[in-house]
């Protein structure tokens, strides 16, 4: 994701990575997750282990 790219300081690469992260858990629906992101896949998980 990063490769070729320069930051100036710690704390730039560090909140590209924070971004990146927040984007993959709540933007990409994944075929290995039958269509869901993986937010809503644990949540999905999550509900069925409370009820």
């Amino acid at each position: 994701m990063y490769h070729g790219e320069d930051f100036s300081n710690v704390e730039e690469l560090t909140h590209a990575i924070e971004d990146y992260i927040q984007w993959y858990k709540t933007e990409p629906i994944q075929q290995r997750l039958k269509g869901l992101t993986p937010m809503h896949y644990r949540n999905q998980a999550l509900e069925r282990q409370t009820t």
